[in-house]
């Protein structure tokens, strides 16, 4: 079990060529790979195998988001050096006032998204502490993670297979 200064890779691996450490073993906290190699989280990304991830431009922000909202309950987080904040909920319909994409609506998510500042979104699926994981990542122009949208996990920690089918049928659109 890694401890809070050990991470889920091995010390080896930063002596291994970004790419290839992530051919080798795509797990991990991508925000704490970026930091070990003194990169952005969307080099990281960038740098997944693509059998790992898909990349569209943030001109696409507005439809994904608009079929994120019909998937139900979602696993929403925001990921920054002092927080890693999980909210789980279904992702209200947004609307756009004052430079902001606004989400208010039945749901413990809400608040609001500076599209302006989004510049790509990947869908990304990898193993993530030894599962497989499916997620929608949105990274701004400086590399680094927005927040992200997580398919949910039963009781019993399997992924949901409904939202994995939303998941890849968005992700297959693309």
């Amino acid at each position: 079990m890694a401890t809070a200064t050990q991470s889920t890779y091995q010390r080896e691996d930063v002596f291994m060529p970004l790419a290839q450490r992530l051919a080798a073993n795509a797990d991990g906290i991508l925000e704490d790979i970026a930091r070990t190699y003194c990169v952005s989280t969307l080099d990281v990304v960038r740098a997944l195998p693509d059998a790992n991830r898909k990349i569209v431009t943030a001109d696409r922000l507005d439809v994904i988001l608009e079929a994120v909202s019909t998937w139900g309950p979602i696993l929403f987080i925001v990921h920054t050096p002092d927080l890693v904040l999980e909210c789980e909920g279904p992702l209200p319909p947004a609307s756009y006032g004052r430079g902001y994409l606004n989400f208010h609506g039945e749901s413990p998510i809400g608040g609001h998204i500076r599209p302006a500042r989004c510049q790509e979104i990947a869908f990304i699926s990898r193993p993530f502490m030894g599962r497989l994981s499916h997620s929608i990542q949105f990274f701004n122009f400086d590399g680094d993670g927005m927040f992200k949208i997580f398919v949910r996990r039963d009781e019993s920690r399997n992924l949901v297979p409904e939202q994995v089918a939303r998941f890849e049928a968005l992700r297959a659109a693309f």
